[in-house]
């Protein structure tokens, strides 16, 4: 392996590793060092990758955001006219129980987004209006959203959904939560 290729497997193992502690404790409660740690490199061998912590979150949320949007593409693929129900269910359902480190940036990380610089923020947006595009071009499939507005709507009400079902302590609150949305979602 080449030293170009090693560099670039070492910023890969970072930036997944800096995801999964953005999600797990937000932007404030994942320090470098701690980042650094769990990548299994230093802190220098970190800036050398990453120019700030900053820099690492937002590419961080651009990795997160690029899984969304490979995971609807691939759920539009895989499942045709039922790709919505599929996609819906799995949202509310696998990726609502996983591990918050495994959770989808979408939920996840669009409260740290929330604080962070305006390019951090300009870059979720976009990133944000295409996962709506790709919902809105997918395959027809009943209760899927046909516009940009009625895409953005479904992306909020899943997001708030799986949130405020992981904060809560009580499993069957936190299913009805999840099965109401999900009805809600699918009934055309």
């Amino acid at each position: 392996m080449s030293r170009s290729e090693q560099k670039q497997q070492t910023r890969q193992r970072i930036l997944a590793s800096a995801g999964r502690g953005f999600r797990k404790g937000g932007f404030g409660g994942a320090g470098v060092d701690g980042l650094a740690k769990e990548a299994g490199v230093t802190s220098g061998a970190f800036y050398s990758h990453f120019g700030s912590k900053a820099e690492a979150f937002r590419e961080a949320m651009a990795a997160g955001m690029a899984e969304l949007k490979a995971g609807v593409s691939q759920f539009q693929a895989e499942h045709g006219p039922r790709w919505w129900a599929e996609f819906v269910r799995f949202y509310l359902g696998s990726k609502r129980c996983c591990c918050l480190e495994e959770s989808c940036a979408l939920q996840s990380l669009a409260p740290e987004v929330a604080r962070a610089d305006v390019t951090t923020r300009e870059a979720f947006e976009a990133d944000l209006q295409e996962v709506a595009a790709i919902i809105t071009a997918g395959p027809v499939s009943p209760g899927a959203p046909r516009s940009q507005s009625a895409a953005l709507a479904a992306l909020a009400t899943l997001a708030g959904a799986v949130t405020l079902a992981r904060a809560l302590e009580s499993p069957e609150l936190a299913e009805q939560i999840a099965s109401t949305t999900e009805q809600m979602l699918l009934t055309p």
